[in-house]
């Protein structure tokens, strides 16, 4: 027998099916309330609302759990490239070799953007913030692909839409840091993989190329995969809505990409330098904030520790430490505000205070760190971050379109003015 929920509303009784998920998570379906009753839910913030049914990612924060696709994500981290993971995410299951081999040889074919975009970029002041130039970028590509804008195109054009996206990200974000810089841009070379390819368009000088270190390339490639999707997030929920529209894979993203540039958001890790860095204009005393931390009475916050979804760990802080201490020693960076941020690790992670109440080094702490010691300004680090969640947004972007999910059109209880009657004014 099917379960279902009892709404009891004045003498009425409203019965409401009970989904159950793939890992037994239960939901009350209250998609015909309004229509039966007249009534509408209210849920601030969405956080106990689920907006749709998806195969993508699942993420336990109470466990610890974060799977793609059913992968955990301490094994995809530790086996996988981020092209592989992004095959996953986006046709749901892992390449075979074959397959691989086609889907990066397909990339590598479109990573060259038109010259115009050149001169949308050098209409930005330098002053610019990358992610509102990324994000602007990203849009501009629908005048450059129009075909990309018909809502009822073949699976196959949606199809060479992604692989451009996928494809033409990198370049744009590191054209994104060069605008940042004043420097020129760099071409990508096809010759090495993604990440290695990246990095070099971001350090690399028309006269200088940038000896790219593996372990550096290492510790990006984990720290795109860690990003690469987190279920019903801010910026997920953003592209799955503006999508719901018909809205193009380009437009819909875009909006992904200004939604996470808010600090409540992906700029979480700019948030956790700009912290160390007033700790150690402050003079360095990491007890002092500490103390100021634990008094509930200070409005002083650690970013960095702690995670509102994950309850007692972040499994991808675990894994990206180890990736941030291998470009720590392989750089041999002496930074006193790194030197910051391993004396508040080691405080978070011995201090019960700390301990008892979840407030662990998640992984914005570990990525912004890694960041820094690249030399990556703070406010790129969102871009970092968008390049990772791509695959993440095109996965929910094409689920939702292949779902036939309609429009999204959130209600509301009205709080204003109720009828009034207009009186006109001396117009003399």
């Amino acid at each position: 027998m099917t379960k279902k929920a009892e709404l009891h509303y004045d003498g009425k009784v409203y019965e409401l099916p009970i989904i159950t998920g793939a890992e037994n998570e239960k939901a009350i379906d209250i998609s015909k309330l309004r229509g039966q009753s007249g009534l509408v839910t209210l849920d601030k913030g969405f956080k106990n609302t689920g907006s749709c049914e998806s195969a993508i990612t699942f993420l336990n924060g109470e466990e610890g759990i974060l799977r793609y696709r059913g992968y955990s994500i301490e094994d995809l981290a530790e086996k996988a490239t981020f092209l592989e993971v992004a095959f996953l995410l986006i046709y749901g299951e892992l390449p075979t070799a074959e397959e691989l081999d086609n889907f990066k040889e397909d990339v590598s074919k479109h990573t060259l953007v038109h010259e115009d975009v050149r001169s949308i970029l050098d209409g930005f002041p330098s002053k610019s913030h990358p992610m509102g130039v990324l994000s602007s970028l990203v849009s501009s590509l629908t005048a450059f692909y129009p075909k990309s804008l018909d809502p009822n195109r073949s699976a196959e054009e949606v199809n060479g839409t992604i692989i451009r996206f996928i494809a033409k990200l990198p370049t744009l974000a590191a054209w994104s840091f060069k605008n940042r810089m004043r420097q020129p841009v760099i071409y990508p070379d096809n010759s090495l993989d993604y990440c290695e390819n990246f990095i070099r368009m971001m350090f690399s000088l028309p006269t200088v190329n940038y000896e790219i270190n593996p372990v550096v390339a290492a510790a990006l490639n984990k720290l795109l995969i860690l990003h690469a999707d987190h279920e019903q997030n801010c910026s997920a929920a953003t592209v799955r809505i503006v999508g719901s529209s018909h809205a193009s894979l380009y437009a819909s993203v875009s909006a992904g990409i200004a939604a996470l540039w808010g600090p409540l958001h992906g700029g979480a890790n700019q948030a956790v330098i700009e912290m160390l860095e007033e700790i150690k204009a402050d003079g360095g005393d990491v007890d002092k904030y500490v103390a100021k931390a634990k008094d509930k009475s200070d409005p002083f916050r650690l970013m960095g520790f702690g995670h509102r979804v994950y309850k007692n760990f972040d499994p991808r802080a675990t894994i990206i430490k180890k990736a941030a201490d291998d470009v720590l020693s392989e750089l041999g960076i002496e930074d006193p505000v790194l030197d910051i941020a391993m004396e508040l690790e080691k405080v978070a992670l011995e201090d019960e205070y700390f301990k008892a109440r979840g407030l662990y080094p998640n992984v914005d702490f570990y990525s912004g760190i890694i960041y820094r010691a690249l030399g990556i300004p703070t406010d790129m680090f969102t871009v970092m971050f968008a390049l990772g969640r791509l695959p993440g947004w095109i996965a929910q972007w094409k689920e939702m379109r292949e779902n036939n999910e309609p429009i999204g059109r959130p209600r509301q209880v009205y709080t204003g003015a109720t009828q009034r009657k207009y009186v006109a004014i001396d117009k003399r």
